[in-house]
């Protein structure tokens, strides 16, 4: 080839995008010397790199909002994410942003949630620090904790998209700030679907003044805010909803709090949860011994509750309860046999 492919991809992007677009040639790079791909941009490079490493195969077994679902149709960590990269890149090409960049941001931005979700989360800030979050987790996993301590030396702006995704700060490009937007309309309308299914929802209980803006069917609700988002930010500096859906939508988030999030019947097990992960964190930080070796050898660097909260935060809720079950749970005597 006379010319990289890389190379034809970025012109591409220079010639097609949005005057707003971040386009890939300017990117901030990365913390670690590389070798450029020929075929790939880095932020494709970024994407290939976050969906071929570990902590993305284990949100697979990682809880949305049902505990360790045994029904195959819940969703769970990994769907949720796949959901929210493709909302994220349909917003993307039809406001004609860097879809690769938002891409890989959204397929990293769970990468550091806790087993049984929020409640891992919440366990976790009780156990170890009240600042501790999955976002901010989902970044010491691709800046350290993967490749045994080496990270995956991802380029300034897909970690940027990651960090960001949630709480009051915004990422500082338009292609990241689309990931708060993508992770909010999947999560909201998933959850609604999961809970129907769990029968502790039905359609019919959502306020009419709710429906009647954003549609009473799972496809219906996305379509129109993803449409708002668009509608809203098409050739602008920023990405926004219009008003009434923004207002409908925080409405219908209200409710999910409200009716779903804190459901005595869907939260049902969640003592149980943080009761493990508490007797987990207080059994490793007095055996650090017992935890794999990159956790131990990380103890020459930081706090052993920091290495035992990274060791948790990784585990799946299969995981987490077999753990559980090992060390506190006896065998059964087989008599020597």
């Amino acid at each position: 080839m006379e010319r990289a492919i890389r190379d034809i991809i970025t012109e591409r992007e220079r010639n097609n995008l949005s005057k707003y677009a971040f386009l890939t040639e300017n990117t901030k790079g990365r913390e670690k010397p590389y070798t450029p791909c020929d075929i790939r941009t880095e932020f494709q490079r970024d994407r290939d790199k976050i969906i071929h490493c570990k902590a993305f195969r284990r949100m697979m077994h990682k809880t949305q909002v049902f505990l360790s679902p045994l029904e195959e149709h819940y969703r769970t960590r990994l769907t949720h994410t796949l959901e929210v990269t493709q909302i994220g890149r349909i917003i993307c090409r039809a406001l004609l942003l860097n879809e690769d960049l938002c891409e890989a941001a959204c397929m990293g931005h769970d990468l550091g949630h806790t087993p049984f979700g929020h409640t891992g989360e919440a366990a976790l800030q009780d156990c170890f620090s009240k600042d501790f979050t999955h976002y901010k987790q989902s970044l010491r996993v691709v800046e350290f904790l993967e490749n045994n301590g080496e990270g995956l030396n991802l380029t300034f702006e897909v970690k940027d998209g990651i960090v960001n995704h949630q709480g009051d700060n915004m990422a500082s490009t338009l292609e990241g700030v689309i990931v708060k937007f993508a992770d909010r309309i999947a999560y909201i309308n998933h959850d609604i679907d999961d809970s129907i299914r769990a029968g502790v929802l039905n359609i019919e209980d959502i306020p009419k003044e709710i429906t009647e803006v954003l549609g009473r069917g799972h496809s219906e609700r996305i379509n129109n805010m993803v449409r708002s988002v668009i509608s809203a930010s098409f050739d602008k500096n920023e990405i926004t909803m219009e008003k009434h859906v923004a207002e409908a939508t925080a409405k219908l988030r209200a409710f999910l709090f409200e009716n779903i999030y804190t459901n005595p019947k869907v939260k049902s097990e969640d003592s149980k949860a943080r009761e493990l992960i508490a007797f987990l964190f207080d059994y490793f930080v007095k055996h650090p011994d017992k935890m794999p070796e990159f956790f131990k050898n990380n103890m020459k660097n930081e706090p052993v509750e920091r290495c035992v909260c990274d060791f948790i935060a990784g585990m799946t809720d299969r995981h987490a309860i077999e753990v559980y079950k090992e060390i506190y749970i006896p065998n059964v005597w087989s008599g020597g046999k």
